[in-house]
């Protein structure tokens, strides 16, 4: 049980970090680089975010897994591409279309991929 928890706080950190790295770039895209697309922007940091998630998922947070970096990181890039289009998709409905905050459309997003990541990461990619 101990286990779990210790790994469940790992996911939670990695998970914080991944997400401002996210957040970053997305406010330099929209900020400093004054696209005009959040759809597009949070694509772009998006990808970011989940490379700095994989690394933290695989080194910090599933230890134990015991997949090789070639079975694993193909595995990720798909499915964590499918979050960031469905993020992207959130994200542009929100703000593109319904004219909301950016940034409160980018926390309801976040909150999707949380609960799917941390699921496909536990018993598809880093299986142990």
């Amino acid at each position: 049980m101990k286990q779990h928890a210790t790994e469940a706080v790992r996911y939670f950190i990695n998970g914080v970090v991944a997400a401002a790295v996210h957040y970053s770039v997305l406010n330099f895209n929209l900020l400093v680089l004054h696209m005009q697309s959040a759809g597009i922007a949070n694509f772009i940091a998006a990808c970011v975010g989940i490379s700095a998630s994989f690394l933290g998922s695989r080194y910090f947070v599933f230890r134990n897994h015991t997949g090789s970096l070639a079975s694993q990181a193909p595995k990720f890039v798909v499915f964590y591409g499918l979050l960031a289009v469905m993020q992207g998709a959130v994200l542009a409905v929100w703000t593109d279309w319904l004219h909301l905050d950016y940034r409160i459309g980018f926390l309801v997003a976040l909150v999707l991929q949380v609960i799917c990541s941390y699921l496909g990461n536990k018993f598809v990619i880093f299986k142990a």
